[in-house]
């Protein structure tokens, strides 16, 4: 049952209207896959009334997810109903390199598989996300400079060398967008534009319900679009790329004055407390953030446009100037303008992403739509 694996858990009332199937035929596949193992069972209710919540079992194995961040490192192992049964986060040192980087999430994972009373054969796949473009035919990190320490280096070659398990790699904003379409915000939605603002600025774009990776895995890199041909330098070489005027750094650059040192989540408190500077800052923001989705837009015309990341946790603050400009500049459409929202997932967004795309690529899709 397809449809219990990429939602993580449905009543059969539920199952019937998304599968289109009656709900006896509902009935008899679920009490049939309960039966040799495949689905679990529990009582549960909705809107006053019982209920049978249909979930994969526990038994069919685990999958991971790990997210490298630009300063921090976050694993999470889940059943194949996306039930997370365990979760760490780390710091990690700027510039960290890949060696030691993918060092430490293969030693957490091992320790995390042996808390849970598991062990690693187990673990049907691993999903990694990286802030940098990715070649997924290769598992390459593929672009030179945007993340140092890892120009090249294919991931999916060094952990599964580590932990004997198959690893899939992708771009983290990717599998952020990847995530909220198939649990998150966008549900239901087959073109998608997703915003990554935190440390860095990221995209990712699911088109026809697929994620665009583009030739070698630069698409989506909306962090990298020129706002201002006499912008400052980035680091990526180009100049006046919406990262340079977004990112975590240059709100906390432009505040060090008037506030001295501030956490990016100092800043966001702040501004919902009325802070004045704080408040602009995210409200510049958006409206960066507003001109180059509106070029995305104009490209792909998405249904819905998902801001995930830190920075989105200031809400109407950042989204509203956001969706001001984008109105401005784009087509006019007989549609309306299209939808802003906020990430459902927030912070997990990624690593999530991460856990379903290790989920898909194990192939526990397959053998449950053939099951069904």
């Amino acid at each position: 049952m397809s449809a219990v694996q990429q939602r993580g858990s449905l009543t059969q009332v539920e199952l019937a209207g998304v599968t289109g199937l009656s709900p006896a035929t509902v009935s008899n596949i679920v009490k049939e896959l309960t039966g040799v193992g495949i689905l679990h069972t529990a009582p549960t209710s909705r809107s006053g009334r019982r209920a049978q919540q249909v979930t994969l079992a526990r038994n069919l194995g685990l999958v991971a997810g790990v997210h490298f961040g630009t300063r921090s490192l976050r694993v999470a192992l889940a059943d194949v109903a996306h039930r997370i049964v365990a979760e760490q986060r780390m710091p990690l040192p700027p510039d960290h390199r890949a060696d030691a980087g993918l060092e430490r999430a293969a030693l957490l994972l091992t320790e995390m598989v042996e808390q849970v009373g598991a062990s690693m054969s187990e673990v049907l796949a691993v999903g990694v996300g990286v802030p940098a473009p990715v070649d997924v035919r290769t598992g390459q990190v593929s672009t030179l400079g945007m993340l140092r320490g890892w120009d090249g280096v294919a991931v999916p070659k060094v952990l599964e060398n580590r932990l004997g398990v198959p690893v899939f790699v992708d771009n983290d904003a990717n599998l952020g967008a990847f995530a909220e379409v198939r649990l998150g915000a966008a549900r239901g939605r087959d073109n998608v534009v997703y915003l990554r603002v935190s440390h860095g600025v990221g995209g990712g774009l699911v088109l026809n319900g697929e994620l665009f990776h583009g030739r070698s895995g630069t698409a989506g890199e909306i962090g990298h679009v020129t706002i201002d041909d006499n912008g400052p330098i980035c680091r990526c070489g180009n100049r006046g790329c919406l990262e340079t005027f977004v990112g975590a750094p240059v709100l906390l650059a432009m505040l060090q004055a008037s506030h001295g040192n501030l956490t990016l989540p100092d800043v966001i408190s702040r501004a919902h407390e009325g802070d004045p500077g704080c408040r602009r800052v995210i409200f510049d923001a958006g409206q960066h953030l507003g001109v180059a989705a509106a070029n995305v837009c104009n490209l792909f015309d998405p249904e819905l446009v998902v801001v995930g990341g830190r920075l989105a946790e200031a809400g109407a603050i950042l989204l509203d100037p956001l969706r001001t400009v984008l109105g401005q500049r784009t087509v006019p459409s007989t549609a309306g303008p299209v939808k802003v929202v906020a990430s459902e997932l927030g912070a997990e967004a990624e690593v999530r992403g991460a856990l379903a795309i290790a989920l898909d690529r194990a192939g526990i899709a397959g053998a449950l739509v053939g099951a069904g």
